[in-house]
């Protein structure tokens, strides 16, 4: 997937958008406090996917950072970087079902 060209977005809207893709692989590696390597294997993991500018570099989003911070917070505790990938997908997805589950009782409870 390659970076999206002629949006009707300004610039200036970008700033705003946490899944507008920013940053070049080794800033975030240095925002995130990992190395290129670690972002690579949460990609191969399937964590996260980068998208790729039209010369085929890696682009994060804000938002998959944040991601991929989680999994290194993980890692510095000893996790290996797949089991680290895997709970954080688990965390995400149990976190949703909680969420439609909250949401569904709500709705419930309201038509009753």
């Amino acid at each position: 997937m390659h970076l999206p060209q002629g949006t009707s977005a300004s610039p200036t809207d970008r700033f705003e958008d946490d899944d507008y893709p920013a940053y070049t692989m080794g800033r975030a590696a240095e925002m995130i406090g990992a190395t290129p390597a670690f972002l690579r294997a949460v990609g191969e993991a399937g964590l996260i996917t980068p998208l790729r500018s039209g010369g085929g570099h890696r682009r994060y989003s804000r938002s998959q950072l944040r991601v991929a911070a989680r999994a290194r917070d993980l890692v510095d505790q000893g996790t290996p970087v797949g089991a680290a990938c895997r709970i954080v997908t688990l965390e995400d997805r149990l976190d949703e079902a909680l969420r439609l589950n909250a949401e569904l009782r709500r709705s419930a409870t309201q038509d009753a």
